[in-house]
């Protein structure tokens, strides 16, 4: 397809005139099965008295064990929980705890909202940060960038951050007991790296760019190729290649490439269906899956791109097969009304949008055009 090839015509505006200051990696990467164990004489030199960051109760016995392990290491650590997600309330509250108990680090110990409300936290206060994820469903253990959110779960805002964690614990055992779900979710949202990246970075001319771009096709490529096997067996080379390519390659994709390989129209979907609290219930890269659907639809509709419709085509059994949405009604919207889809379309054509990484103009009727008739051409005739 017409990716495939996109360095055939290159454009020269996106050359570095300047020094660029990029946050690509945490300053060091532990992984594999008992990764947690060998960090332990890392965390006892970066500080004493961490912060130890989770949320929910389905980790909270994991958390457990590993406050008891930073105490046995002969560290102070407390303890903290988010009520929400990663939303100015919850940081206010934490940030509070961390002050009043003379913290000098945190550890976030979750998925995505709990990473980033750590890296977020930390950076604020200006301390060292690990991150612990205990699921495969986003790269956000990796890198400098925090999504925020209101308390009832509606996407607000991003921030970029000054750095990486200094240290990202990627335990194949932590992660191997997260849901299966989990999984497929990080798959979908690796999977847009490339249907991003590739049509909002094909025509760059910075080489650093062109790296990137290509890396998401080849972890693409990957995903398509084990995906299935690795949610069939969690104890297989395929699930170390999948857990690690969703946690930990779409991250050094997203640091090497910058914004426009991390997320265009595809995020920016998921960021609209999240003010709808119906959608509250599904993954991050549940809705980003169904994102990547939409834009490809956009591509074909506004874009005139009929390799687009191809790859959609191709990818709604491979989503079917791993139990990722495909439509509107798989993500708890089947009874959104029209009013309520233009309003998720408005909110993801605002100015400031991630979709206006897209390399055409897309307008609020022409998205919400591709919402509705990505759902309606997967219907039973």
């Amino acid at each position: 397809m017409l990716r495939e090839v996109f360095f055939a015509a290159m454009a020269h505006a996106d050359l570095p005139a300047m020094p660029q200051a990029q946050a690509i990696a945490p300053r060091q990467l532990l992984r594999g099965p008992g990764a947690w164990q060998q960090a332990v004489p890392a965390l006892q030199a970066l500080f004493r008295q961490p912060l130890l960051l989770g949320r929910g109760t389905a980790t909270a016995p994991l958390r457990g064990a590993l406050l008891e392990d930073l105490k046995a290491a002969g560290l102070q650590p407390t303890a903290a929980q988010l009520r929400f997600d990663c939303c100015e309330e919850d940081l206010e509250a934490v940030q509070a705890i961390a002050g009043q108990q003379g913290c000098d680090g945190v550890i976030a110990c979750g998925g995505g909202k709990v990473l980033d409300a750590g890296k977020l936290l930390a950076d604020r206060l200006e301390l060292p940060c690990v991150t612990v994820p205990t699921s495969a469903a986003t790269c956000a253990g990796w890198t400098a960038l925090a999504n925020i959110y209101s308390p009832e779960g509606a996407y607000r805002r991003d921030v970029a951050l000054r750095r990486c964690p200094e240290l990202l614990v990627f335990d194949h055992d932590l992660v191997r007991q997260a849901p299966a779900a989990t999984l497929a979710s990080g798959v979908a949202d690796a999977m847009a790296k490339w249907y991003e990246a590739s049509v909002a970075s094909g025509d760059s001319s910075d080489g650093m760019v062109q790296q990137a771009v290509q890396m998401a096709r080849v972890l693409r490529d990957q995903l398509l190729l084990d995906a299935a096997a690795a949610m069939g067996d969690n104890s297989g080379e395929a699930w170390v290649r999948v857990a690690e390519g969703c946690a930990l390659s779409a991250g050094v994709i997203g640091g090497i490439g910058g914004a426009r390989c991390r997320t265009v129209a595809a995020h920016a979907v998921h960021n609209g269906l999240t003010q709808l609290r119906a959608s509250h219930g599904r993954l991050h890269g549940e809705k980003v899956g169904f994102g990547i659907l939409v834009q490809l639809r956009l591509e074909e509709q506004v874009a005139g791109s009929g390799l687009a419709g191809q790859a959609r085509r191709q990818l709604v059994p491979f989503f079917r097969q791993l139990g990722l949405p495909v439509q509107l009604s798989d993500l708890g919207l089947a009874d959104a009304s029209l009013r309520e889809l233009e309003a998720v379309a408005s909110f993801v054509c605002q100015p400031g949008s991630d979709l206006n990484q897209l390399p055409f103009a897309v307008s609020v009727p022409e998205l919400l055009a591709a919402l509705v008739s990505t759902t309606a051409e997967l219907q039973p005739a």
